[in-house]
């Protein structure tokens, strides 16, 4: 039986916040267009971020670029069972750490920016709701809004597309022939000051 949202059945481990901001330091220094952030998520951040996702809609919740799993952490408390989470992550020693986090999930190793080649034969029904911390202000537009309509074909129609991004503007330009959006106020709590936008399709 599905719980409501904002309770959870199993005890979730806490996450190292230490040691989750060194890692990512370390990849940001290696590769800053991939990881795109120095630190992981704050809790407020990724809270607001899972509060978009309705846990009693069918089907897995992809993640895009979940790190060391900040806001898979909160997808989990607001009530997405962790045998539907998909995290797709790039970086090979995140998804290492993810497996251990969250040994119910299905973790993928793969470029989230070919979306459906990498989750090519994964998910057996559409999405309820893909969550991104992906740095998409590291691409061109085209290949963001490439992205959005890749997703949006692999999810129910009307699922939200879920994005947090540090700038005042929408990551992908607002195209209301084909999408909406709309955005969460300023999370001044969030270092640097973040904004979440959720895109759903027409």
């Amino acid at each position: 039986m599905l719980q409501p949202p904002g309770r959870v059945s199993r005890k979730i481990q806490p996450l190292g916040k230490i040691e989750d901001e060194a890692r990512f330091l370390r990849s940001w220094l290696e590769r800053p267009l991939v990881t795109g952030a120095v630190t992981p998520s704050s809790k407020l951040l990724a809270r607001t971020m899972a509060s978009y996702v309705d846990p009693r809609v069918p089907g897995p919740v992809v993640e895009l670029g979940p790190g060391t799993g900040p806001v898979t952490d909160a997808l989990v408390r607001r009530g997405v069972a962790e045998d539907r989470l998909v995290l797709v992550e790039f970086n090979p020693d995140f998804c290492k750490l993810l497996k251990k986090r969250f040994p119910r999930a299905t973790i993928v190793q793969g470029d989230a920016y070919s979306i459906a080649r990498t989750l090519e034969g994964v998910m057996s029904e559409p999405a309820a709701a893909t969550v991104s911390s992906l740095p998409l202000f590291t691409k061109p537009v085209e290949v963001r809004t490439s992205l959005l309509a890749e997703i949006q074909a692999l999810m129910h129609r009307n699922a939200p597309f879920v994005q947090f991004t540090y700038a005042m503007v929408p990551p992908i330009p607002r195209n209301p022939r084909q999408f909406t959006v709309t955005a969460s106020n300023r999370i001044w709590l969030n270092l640097p000051p973040a904004r979440v936008w959720v895109y759903r399709g027409r």
